[in-house]
C-alpha cells in the first residue's frame, strides 16, 4: 500500500499549502530573464509573493467547495501538475491505456486538491522567509527559504523550491522539505506500489481514487463538528 505519510504528512501539507498561496499573486506577470541575476531574483520575488491578502483569498468565508475550486484553480496556474503527474509514474505510463493515463492525470490532481485545499481553513500563520537563490542551468533556479511557525515553538523548516521558466513565466516543478524531494519520494512509492501489485497501473488508480475519498470524507467529518 502507498503509505499514508508521503500524502498526508502534516508538515508537507503545511507548507505546500503556504507555498501554493504564495506564488498565486505573480503568475503571468514576469518576462523572460536576459541574464541569470535577474533570472534569480525573478524566481526569488516570485515565492516572496506570499502576502496576507493571498492568503484571505483561500482562508476567508468559503464553503468548501468554493476553496476548492479556487484552489484548483490557481494550482494548475502556478504548479506543473502535468509534468510532476507523469514523472512521478516515469515508465510505467506507458504501459497505461489512453482511458487509465487520462483518469490518472485527474486522480493525481484530485488528490492535491482534497489532501491540500482544506488546509487553507487551519492555516495558523506560517511564514516562508527567502534566503537567496541559485540558478541550474538556462531554466531552473533553486530558491532556498525556511518555513517558520506562528507559535515560534518549532524550529525553523528548510524548504527549497525548484522553479522552471515556461516561456514566459515561472511554474513550480518540486518543493524539497529538509532536503526530501516531494516528487522523488513520490516517484519512489508509487513506483514500489505498482511494483508490489504485479507491475498493473490500474492499480494505482485504485489507491489513489481511495485516498482523495478519505480525504473528502475527513473533511466532511470535520465540517460536521
Amino acid at each position: 500500500m502507498v503509505k499514508r505519510r508521503a500524502f498526508l504528512n502534516s508538515w508537507w501539507t503545511s507548507v505546500l499549502a503556504v507555498a501554493f498561496v504564495g506564488v498565486f499573486l505573480m503568475a503571468g506577470s514576469l518576462s523572460r530573464p536576459a541574464q541569470a541575476e535577474e533570472f534569480s531574483a525573478g524566481a526569488k520575488k516570485f515565492i516572496e509573493s506570499l502576502t496576507q491578502d493571498a492568503i484571505d483569498m483561500l482562508t476567508g468565508d468559503l464553503t468548501r467547495e468554493e476553496r476548492a475550486d479556487r484552489f484548483r484553480t490557481l494550482m494548475n496556474k502556478n504548479f506543473s501538475i502535468p509534468g510532476i503527474a507523469k514523472f512521478v509514474v516515469g515508465r510505467h505510463l506507458r504501459k497505461a491505456t489512453e482511458a487509465e493515463k487520462t483518469q490518472y492525470m485527474q486522480l493525481y490532481e484530485d488528490l492535491m486538491v482534497a489532501t491540500y485545499a482544506d488546509r487553507f481553513a487551519k492555516y495558523s500563520g506560517e511564514r516562508l522567509v527567502v534566503k537567496n537563490a541559485d540558478v541550474r542551468g538556462e531554466k531552473d533556479v533553486i530558491v532556498y527559504t525556511t518555513m517558520v511557525k506562528a507559535d515560534n515553538g518549532a524550529n525553523p523548516l528548510k524548504v527549497d523550491w525548484r522553479v522552471r521558466l515556461k516561456g514566459d513565466h515561472y511554474t513550480i516543478i518540486d518543493v524539497m522539505v529538509e532536503g526530501i524531494s516531494m516528487i522523488m519520494t513520490q516517484k519512489s512509492e508509487f513506483s514500489s506500489f505498482i511494483k508490489s501489485s504485479g507491475g498493473e497501473f490500474k492499480t494505482l488508480l485504485g489507491e489513489l481514487k481511495k485516498r482523495v475519498d478519505e480525504n473528502k470524507n475527513k473533511s466532511d467529518k470535520t465540517a460536521k463538528k
